[in-house]
């Protein structure tokens, strides 16, 4: 049987992903939760891609690199949940048209810390003109777990635009396991000028309770779906 491939695991991961714009912030987003037998979308992101925003209830531009899909979501059309201490959020909206996979990744469960060394992979759209609408590939090796901060560090870039981007490693299928979200680089400043420093990526296992309560509406759902309350 052929070793999986980091290839193979980006266009699996590629139809789950998203840009996302704001008046002020520019950033990427991934699917990972459902709620209504997939009338009801969650995609988790960086806090502070979003904080923003929400704060002044402004609208939020989502674009599927994958398929050209864009939509307009307003203040009105979307319920968000804020982690700032961590850094991760969840943006919850109804499908409508939404070209989006109907089958979730696998997710690194809360409890799960995955060991110093191991190498990952993350995509996000980085905010340089050449590559505005390029989903992009990075990788690195996890070099530390920070339980203070529920997240890791990595050996590898990440620029704006790549926050909320997926970071995933390659189960034993070959398929992308979510892993978490990219949240900020942090730049090796001792010898005055920056010097080249680490990632940090966020568990995604903060979000567990959006998914749990997605996953509650299936079980009260009756064919029908509400708009999202933005509270």
């Amino acid at each position: 049987m052929p070793e999986p491939t980091w290839q193979q695991a980006v266009e699996a991961i590629a139809p789950y992903v998203i840009r996302i714009s704001t008046p002020e912030h520019a950033g990427t987003g991934v699917l990972f939760a459902f709620g209504a037998q997939g009338g009801i979308l969650g995609f988790a992101t960086a806090a502070h891609v979003l904080a923003h925003a929400h704060l002044w209830q402004q609208p939020i531009r989502i674009e599927h690199g994958e398929s050209g899909w864009g939509r307009l979501v307003k203040f009105d059309e979307r319920a968000l949940v804020f982690d700032e201490d961590t850094d991760t959020a969840a943006l919850v909206l109804l499908r409508d048209e939404a070209p989006l996979p109907t089958r979730l990744l696998t997710l690194t469960p809360e409890q799960m810390i995955i060991r110093v060394g191991v190498e990952i992979g993350w995509v996000g759209f980085p905010g340089v003109s050449a590559a505005r609408d390029q989903l992009c590939f990075f990788s690195g090796r996890i070099s530390a777990w920070l339980e203070s901060r529920h997240a890791y560090l990595v050996d590898g870039v990440a620029i704006n635009g790549v926050s909320g981007g997926p970071a995933f490693f390659l189960g034993p299928d070959g398929q992308p396991v979510l892993l978490g979200v990219m949240s900020a680089y942090l730049p090796n400043k001792s010898a005055g000028a920056p010097l080249p420093g680490l990632s940090l990526v966020a568990h995604i296992g903060q979000l567990e309770k959006v998914v749990r309560d997605l996953e509650a509406l299936d079980k009260s759902a009756e064919g029908t779906t509400s708009r999202p309350s933005a509270e």
